[in-house]
């Protein structure tokens, strides 16, 4: 298993010759927000399918997805098909928690998440979901949620990529910080934790001054401190946006 955290909530899952990318943000500035890293688009080639987590816009972005191309397969959670569908992507899966799908060598399940489900004021609305990936190992992607107790039903996943942060100051309502963060790493028992949605994205405001905003580096030093405290056991890997890391 090779697992490339290209920023925000996008990762690539190399896993028994299969190529996966979560919930891809491939640009390097979105509206109001730029990126500290730019993307090394050598780290989305050769990507087999998509798994989208939620319909926020940071998460289900129409440009990111366009560029992998209309004939990648996507799969969305239940709901997200026809609006997907409608622009064009002509391989979209449904699925909702609990469900499986097989992509070459390896199994993508369905699981519950703890985040809004709407896509702005008059978008599409979808139970939001992460995934377990299975095969000689196993990842669970989070996407974006809050703490659930049935976490702990996950089943001591090989690697879990836990959200951590967003793209600004503060986090609002359906978000883990670093600290729920390490509590749901207590819960889920992986043999690695790599935080995601961090370090990647910041309002453009914020850069006019000297310092990158704390934001940016902080929340995983917390967390990192914090797994330590509530989950010893479990190893911690910070990956930087564009860093990779591999298990043997």
């Amino acid at each position: 298993m090779r697992i490339e955290y290209v920023g925000h909530a996008t990762v690539v899952v190399d896993l028994d010759g299969v190529r996966l990318v979560t919930d891809p943000l491939l640009r390097n500035r979105v509206v109001h927000l730029r990126r500290a890293v730019r993307v090394d688009v050598r780290a989305i080639r050769g990507v087999d399918a998509v798994l989208v987590s939620h319909a926020h816009y940071d998460h289900l972005d129409l440009p990111s997805l366009g560029k992998l191309g209309r004939e990648m397969p996507i799969v969305v959670p239940k709901g997200l098909g026809g609006f997907l569908r409608k622009r064009r992507f002509e391989h979209v899966s449904e699925i909702e928690a609990g469900e499986s799908v097989r992509i070459g060598s390896v199994e993508v399940r369905a699981v519950h998440a703890e985040h809004d489900e709407t896509r702005g004021l008059f978008g599409v609305k979808a139970p939001p979901v992460g995934y377990v990936v299975s095969g000689s190992r196993s990842v669970y992607f989070a996407g974006d949620t809050d703490l659930f107790e049935a976490m702990a039903e996950l089943a001591s996943p090989d690697v879990a990529l836990v959200p951590i942060w967003g793209w600004g100051p503060s986090l609002g309502s359906g978000h883990l910080d670093p600290r729920r963060a390490a509590e749901a790493v207590h819960l889920l028992r992986p043999r690695v934790a790599i935080p995601i949605h961090w370090g990647t994205y910041s309002p453009i405001h914020l850069g006019l001054r000297r310092a990158a905003p704390s934001f940016l580096h902080v929340p995983a030093a917390e967390f990192a401190a914090a797994a330590q405290e509530v989950a010893p056991e479990v190893e911690v890997r910070v990956l930087a946006p564009g860093e990779a890391t591999e298990l043997t």
